[in-house]
């Protein structure tokens, strides 16, 4: 049996978007409706294109053309044959101002269907690119065009929605930029975190048929052998002395399960999938990134984790890090020597960088290896191990969800017109996830209708965590009012959120671990008329 590898972690820097103002808009590309497919999609095509576009008078637009196709790569020494975004991973960054229009044309070279979700954008449903949901798939030699207003700053990235393509070199940064913003610092790296397995002896798709027939459970922690891990209709498991299940109707538990404190392993089981690689920006640790600076400077990190299976632990050596952002929203400043990232999550962090050369490490949670990358303010002193581990991983790590939210960023206090259970529930062996009790296309939608506060109350029935994403939304996580759009739930947590729903549309909402949401954990929230 082969081992399942794990893919390592990716400190991303892509090429910019051109942006160029309305008046002077010259690419050639047309200024076609919210989600236009041409060529080979528009054959079957079920969704239309969607409302029409308009620019308002004076608003800049910023345009990119992606072209994903099968590639070969250096990741720094290992060579492999993937799926990329115009041949680089991470692909072109996209920039943008918060209230410009954002047009990318997609043309599909790749020998199958895919998508791009704008993850962490609140955009209209058509371009939300959730085939069978918001758009039909983009066809092989197909392509289409992606229009949409970004309204809020913040750090983000794109990456299919078909599959698990997210798994190969299919994603990039997206970074929104707030015009009123002051920029308090003197510089800024944007750092993508990956575990990497494609071209390395398999493909995710082969992991995935692997794991839904049991052939590679090999490095994967935990849940097969728990009691109760085999659970006819998905209803949660049975975990006998581990206290009670947390409740999705009340958003509670009422034993101390839901708030358990896992010591120095606080997410349960690790993953899924062993990977050989760790990535940061395209690189593994034996070629890492060079981030340059001044000693003294300012630095703001986007740390970004685009990782399909892998919880990432990171820190910088010699320093603390303050948080200041969460999914693009303000926090009250955090300040950590290193910080958990959930599948899907983003961090921004300033430091004040010291003079010398020092690791930028990213520990994958309960797996073998580590991705890193190497902070460089003078031309002197040799370069850290690959195997380095800074002093600031010893101590505990934050995990986001215990940060504060800033006043500006927080919901207007109101009561909640509709309350739904989502609990997530699963097992290992049979290979199978789903949201209450049943996968996705057997689970019942959660109904809302614009103007209402929503209320979901998030339990986690398993021993895994589970990164939990909402497609066209923010929300606050309730007792906090920390705004996020993906959030960690940690084993067996309760963690109600609440959101505006003032975005209609048919949206997805899931676990970010690409292979449990492929196997069901998968619920639509859907408007009603």
């Amino acid at each position: 049996m082969s081992n399942v590898s794990r893919r390592t972690l990716l400190l991303g820097l892509g090429g910019m978007g051109s942006a160029t103002a309305l008046a002077a808009c010259s690419s050639g590309i047309p200024a076609p409706a919210a989600g236009t497919a041409t060529g080979a999609s528009t054959t079957a095509a079920t969704f239309g294109t969607g409302p029409a576009v308009t620019p308002t008078r004076g608003q800049r637009i910023v345009e990119k053309v992606l072209t994903p196709r099968p590639a070969t790569v250096d990741l720094g020494g290992p060579v492999v044959s993937t799926w990329t975004y115009n041949d680089s991973i991470p692909g072109p960054l996209i920039r943008a101002s918060a209230g410009d229009l954002i047009r990318v044309r997609l043309n599909n070279q790749l020998p199958a269907e895919t998508t791009v979700h704008w993850h962490g954008i609140r955009l209209a449903n058509a371009a939300d690119g959730v085939p069978g949901l918001t758009q039909d798939p983009i066809t092989q030699g197909g392509s289409y065009t992606y229009t949409f207003t970004a309204p809020d700053p913040g750090t983000h990235f794109y990456h299919p929605h078909v599959g698990v393509q997210l798994d190969r070199g299919l994603y990039a940064p997206l970074i929104i930029d707030d015009p009123a913003e002051p920029g308090a610092y003197d510089t800024e790296w944007i750092i993508v975190l990956d575990d990497w397995i494609d071209g390395t002896g398999r493909t995710p798709e082969q992991v995935l048929t692997d794991l839904k027939s049991g052939k590679s459970m090999s490095g994967m922690s935990g849940m097969e052998g728990m009691p109760g891990t085999s659970v006819p209709g998905m209803s949660g498991m049975d975990h006998g002395s581990m206290g009670s299940m947390p409740d999705a109707t009340t958003g509670t538990s009422s034993g101390s399960t839901s708030e358990m404190q896992m010591g120095p392993e606080p997410f349960g089981d690790a993953g899924d999938v062993s990977y050989p690689y760790y990535l940061v920006n395209g690189r593994v640790a034996t070629a890492p990134t060079v981030m340059r600076a001044r000693p003294g400077q300012r630095v703001r990190m986007r740390i970004i984790n685009a990782a399909a299976d892998t919880i990432f632990t990171v820190a910088l050596g010699g320093h603390d890090m303050t948080i200041t952002h969460s999914d693009g929203f303000a926090v009250k400043p955090t300040r950590t020597r290193a910080l958990h990232l959930g599948m899907g999550e983003r961090y921004d962090a300033l430091v004040t960088v010291k003079d010398g050369v020092f690791p930028f490490v990213a520990v994958p949670f309960g797996k073998t290896g580590q991705a890193m990358a190497v902070l460089r303010t003078s031309p002197a002193g040799a370069a850290p191990p690959t195997t380095a581990r800074p002093e600031e991983l010893t101590g505990t790590a934050l995990i986001g969800a215990q940060l504060q939210p800033a006043e500006s960023a927080r919901l207007t206090p109101r009561a909640a017109d509709v309350t739904a259970p989502v609990a997530l529930t699963g097992q290992m062996s049979p290979y199978a996830w789903g949201i209450n009790g049943a996968p996705h296309g057997r689970n019942e939608p959660v109904l809302v209708r614009e103007g209402q506060r929503v209320r979901l109350n998030l339990v986690n029935q398993t021993m895994m965590a589970h990164p939990y994403h909402v497609h066209g939304h923010t929300f606050a996580l309730a007792g906090s009012g920390l705004r996020k759009d993906t959030v960690l739930l940690r084993p067996m947590q309760a963690l109600p959120i609440e959101l505006d729903a003032d975005n209609v549309g048919s949206w997805m909402t899931h676990c970010h671990n690409i292979y449990h949401a492929e196997a069901g954990m998968m619920l639509e929230l859907r408007y009603q008329r």
